[in-house]
């Protein structure tokens, strides 16, 4: 964490900053002595991210993507904005296009009227507008907009995020907790470069802070790259699960997804959200994510945003895996 660099009188907007990548920039940018506004549709749910700042220095307040006029709103005065909401699936009113591209859009518009600095939209690896993956497609058209409204905004592609609170680690661990079979969609050979939220959240303060150029693309890639079935075999064997890691073909696995996205709504959301694969997250594993060649080569990466050295999954992950365990903390792997 940084130090705090005096910018008291400095007020940087995020719209979600209470999620998962959104609680570590909280604190990193309170630390560093930024005055906080956190926009988010649910402030009274914001409540958690008090205790990272001094009394009165995160204020929570309501703003929601679909509605311009809360938006404009909730950039008046901020000499900064940051927008990192993001949806992995969609549900009712919470479409791919009205969060990725039209809330995109509405945020950098809005920062533009209102004069702001400095604009960091997160957008993802693998943002693409002709993606055939609906998730890619309205995360590149994102990117589009936020383009064509603020020209300087600085974008951020992180690989898949992990951290104690993330959906990578967890999900895998809590599938090889409950199944003896683990499929490997497509045999399980797309390749990650997972990224830990506290680098994520230290290069987009930098970011903010001057390292990054103006109009910029980084993407934002861990130290190791790692196939699936390599993901799922680490999994088993810090939670010391023995689990058959069965390839499943794309065509079956295709199936597969349909018939858990058909369970899904016609359980109106009680099965397990954790057994849920759905057919847009087929594609988006037919494609590797990680940082291309070209954004090392160009100094678009971690490196060129003030991280040299980025966290390892082996030293961060463990510490939160260790609850998958079948005697969780209590296990010889921690004890002995």
């Amino acid at each position: 964490m940084a130090e705090s660099q005096g910018q008291t009188n400095k007020l940087v907007t995020i719209f979600g900053g209470s999620g998962f990548v959104g609680r570590h920039l909280v604190r990193e940018l309170a630390a560093r002595g930024w005055r906080i506004r956190v926009a988010t549709r649910r402030p009274d749910l914001a409540n958690h991210l008090q205790p990272l700042g001094k009394v009165g220095q995160i204020m929570p307040i309501q703003a929601n993507l679909r509605y311009p006029a809360s938006v404009k709103a909730a950039v008046t005065g901020a000499d900064a904005v940051i927008n990192l909401v993001g949806i992995l699936s969609p549900s009712g009113r919470q479409s791919f296009e009205a969060v990725h591209t039209f809330g995109a859009r509405v945020v950098a518009k809005a920062a533009a009227e209102a004069g702001v600095a400095n604009l960091v939209h997160m957008s993802a690896l693998g943002a693409d507008s002709a993606s055939a993956s609906a998730y890619a497609a309205s995360k590149g058209r994102g990117e589009d907009e936020v383009r064509a409204a603020f020209p300087g905004a600085v974008i951020v592609r992180p690989s898949v995020i992990f951290g104690p609170e993330d959906d990578l680690f967890n999900r895998f661990a809590g599938l090889a907790r409950f199944l003896p079979i683990l499929p490997l969609m497509g045999g399980g050979k797309t390749k990650f470069q997972p990224v830990y939220v506290g680098d994520v959240a230290l290069a987009i303060a930098n970011a903010l802070e001057g390292k990054a150029s103006a109009g910029a693309t980084y993407e934002l890639g861990g130290p190791e790259t790692k196939s699936l079935k390599d993901i799922f075999a680490y999994v088993c064997a810090v939670t010391g699960r023995k689990r058959l890691l069965a390839p499943v073909p794309w065509a079956v696995a295709g199936v597969m997804a349909f018939g858990t996205e058909m369970a899904s709504k016609l359980s109106l959301g009680i099965f397990p959200a954790m057994l849920t694969t759905t057919r847009d997250q087929l594609k988006l594993l037919k494609s590797d994510n990680v940082v291309s060649e070209a954004a090392v080569k160009e100094g678009r990466d971690l490196k060129a945003l003030g991280i040299a050295t980025p966290e390892s999954i082996e030293a961060i992950v463990p510490a939160y895996l260790y609850r998958y365990r079948k005697a969780g903390q209590f296990s010889p792997q921690t004890t002995g």
